[in-house]
């Protein structure tokens, strides 16, 4: 490869698409007009789009939000969401309190769960989908809470593993990042989204039911994180596209695209991607 890659002469070898959300179809406050049109054209070409997202919420508020923000349903043909894939795992510590952590817009993944809220005091386990202050929040604000919880024993269920996640031109803190300052105290956090592979159990299901064929050597992994999309495309052994214009773009330094220094960054996180562009797009970059 010595070329960034559009997504038009990849249709031949792949039939289905998990294709990441923020960062890679939207930036945190819009979408993406030219990622957009690159998955309506590879579904009119006979291809499949799965929306594989670490969005803590369930898909069909993710599916809402989208469309509020104009994503054209002839965009994709399903999709999934960390959300989803923790649910499982709420259900299974109901009925039990639990010490919330994340902005009241992520509460809905709650909805139908006997988990009423406690404090770190009081609490059963916890359950993250970010920081409080969704803009400005921070891992340290709950450093002293976190000490509490990891000397009660108490497991921590993370709804997002994402680290960091673009919105607009800012990086904000996901519900991974409070996670892994968890484990790092020496407590105990559970994930189910990428790049851990129950996420990607749910993208076959959701094809399935849609009446898709998924064939996971016909599978790429479109995303723009290291340590969750490309890292989750290795974990299942699908091939990666690698969007360089999401959370990395602060880190690749000077002017245009270089796919050497791109590719020395992605080892920098101990992964590899056979394809990288800048953005989606269909046929230009």
């Amino acid at each position: 490869m010595t070329n960034p890659t559009p997504l038009q002469p990849l249709r031949d070898l792949y039939d289905t698409l998990f294709c990441d959300v923020w960062g890679v179809i939207r930036d945190g406050r819009a979408l993406l007009p030219d990622a957009v049109f690159a998955l309506q054209e590879f579904r009119r070409a006979g291809g499949a789009v799965c929306l594989v997202s670490n969005s803590p919420q369930r898909s069909p508020g993710l599916e809402r939000q989208l469309a509020q923000m104009g994503l054209p349903r002839d965009a994709y043909d399903t999709a999934v969401t960390s959300g989803d894939a923790i649910h499982a795992e709420l259900e299974k510590r109901t009925p039990g309190s639990a010490w919330r952590i994340g902005p009241a817009h992520d509460y809905g993944l709650y909805e139908g769960l006997d988990m009423p809220k406690a404090d770190v005091d009081d609490a059963d386990f916890i359950t993250v989908t970010g920081p409080d202050d969704y803009w400005n929040g921070t891992p340290e604000d709950y450093r002293d809470r976190l000490e509490i919880a990891r000397a009660r024993g108490l497991d921590l269920v993370c709804a997002n593993p994402d680290i960091v996640v673009q919105s607009g031109e800012q990086l904000v803190f996901c519900a991974g990042a409070i996670a892994r300052l968890y484990r790092q105290m020496g407590g105990t956090s559970i994930v189910a989204g990428k790049p851990h592979r129950p996420i990607y159990t749910h993208a076959e299901n959701a094809l399935a039911r849609a009446g898709l064929e998924c064939q996971l050597e016909r599978v790429l992994a479109v995303g723009d994180g290291p340590e969750t999309d490309i890292a989750g495309a290795m974990r299942i052994g699908v091939d990666a596209l690698f969007i360089g214009g999401g959370i990395l773009e602060t880190e690749l330094d000077g002017d245009g695209f270089d796919l050497v220094q791109v590719s020395r960054q992605l080892a920098g996180y101990g992964v590899e991607a056979k394809w990288m562009a800048p953005r989606l797009s269909w046929s230009e970059i």
